[in-house]
């Protein structure tokens, strides 16, 4: 059972990332699916989050910028992270059910 996450960076203020997450040994039906992130000296926060059911939920802070997505076939779940800032810069995690992964490192440059 473990997930990964990958596609961290140092991009400059306004850039992109694209997020991936990548499972194994673990099935991700009937479970949430959530993108949590950590900066310096700050509590761990989710970020955004895929519901069992479908729905998705996003910080207010990367609403319209962030996108969470999955492809089950492939056991994988992305985040799309847009217009990027300095204060979303951060280790991101990656969690499904009670499964987390180990961090990949963002940081946006202003």
């Amino acid at each position: 059972v473990q997930l990964q996450a990958s596609g961290g960076g140092l991009v400059q203020a306004g850039g992109s990332l694209r997020l991936s997450c990548a499972a194994s040994g673990i099935s991700f039906r009937g479970k949430n699916m959530v993108w949590y992130r950590q900066a310096p000296g700050k509590e761990r926060e989710s970020v955004a989050a895929m519901y069992s059911g479908g729905a998705k939920e996003y910080r207010d802070s990367v609403k319209d910028r962030f996108t969470i997505s999955r492809d089950s076939a492939k056991n994988m779940m992305y985040l799309q992270m847009d217009g990027l800032k300095p204060e979303d810069s951060g280790i991101y995690y990656c969690n499904v059910g009670s499964v987390w992964g180990r961090g990949t490192l963002v940081t946006v440059s202003s």
